[in-house]
């Protein structure tokens, strides 16, 4: 999925789109307004990041601008304001959600991935699918076993989709990171390996004898 994050704080602007391409995502970002609106039209994202106080357009304009062109993408206000006054003023224009400076990384992720889900179940129909005793539910975000519920990032659920795809077959690195990250990423063994071992941790019964997701040495991984 594509985001869309419009944020005139640097060090913010650098830290969101770490956050979220670490979890997934596709960013664009903009430091003002007018720049918000540009990428906007040329990106077509899936849900759009706005801070309240930008140069050139606010985010209540830049958010009427978008409502005008698309009624259904989701938007997240970001904003140090605390009045109730202006959140009620963001969700009148149509914000799906407000969320306060300073924030906590994994509250603004639970923000997002409930916006995400929204967002897959209005474009995809369900794309439930079973690796072993694991039920993966894409357009919920989470894997199920017997009534325990796992929390998934969308990189993890791409990452189930591709093995399920091609389950029986081993996956080399430069295949996963095509899929999962995206050819513009560099192939980085630790990377990926620190991705399948979080993943393995999550969904596994055993992390170190994992039957879900098999180490194919010199090649890469395979489900069976």
């Amino acid at each position: 999925m594509k985001v869309l994050i419009a944020e005139d704080d640097p060090n913010i602007l650098a830290g969101l789109k770490d956050l979220l391409e670490g979890e997934g995502y596709t960013c664009a970002t903009a430091k003002d307004g007018d720049a918000a609106l540009t990428l906007f039209d040329s990106t077509a994202p899936d849900l759009v990041v706005l801070d309240i106080m930008m140069p050139k357009k606010s985010g209540y304009d830049v958010c009427r601008a978008i409502r005008a062109k698309n009624a259904a993408v989701p938007v997240i206000f970001l904003s140090a304001k605390s009045e109730e006054v202006d959140k009620v003023v963001g969700l009148e224009l149509g914000a799906d959600d407000y969320v306060m400076k300073p924030f906590g990384a994994r509250e603004l992720l639970a923000r997002i991935r409930s916006v995400t889900r929204r967002a897959i179940a209005q474009k995809t129909p369900a794309r439930a699918f079973r690796l072993d005793d694991l039920d993966v539910l894409p357009e919920r975000l989470v894997a199920v076993r017997g009534k325990s519920e796992i929390e998934l990032s969308l990189r993890e659920v791409k990452l189930l989709e591709l093995f399920f795809e091609r389950r029986g077959v081993a996956l080399d690195r430069d295949t996963i990171f095509n899929r999962c990250w995206g050819p513009e990423h560099y192939p980085n063994s630790r990377t990926l390996d620190q991705a399948i071992l979080h993943l393995r941790k999550k969904i596994e019964r055993d992390p170190k004898n994992p039957k879900i997701i098999r180490t194919v040495h010199g090649v890469g991984y395979m489900a069976a």
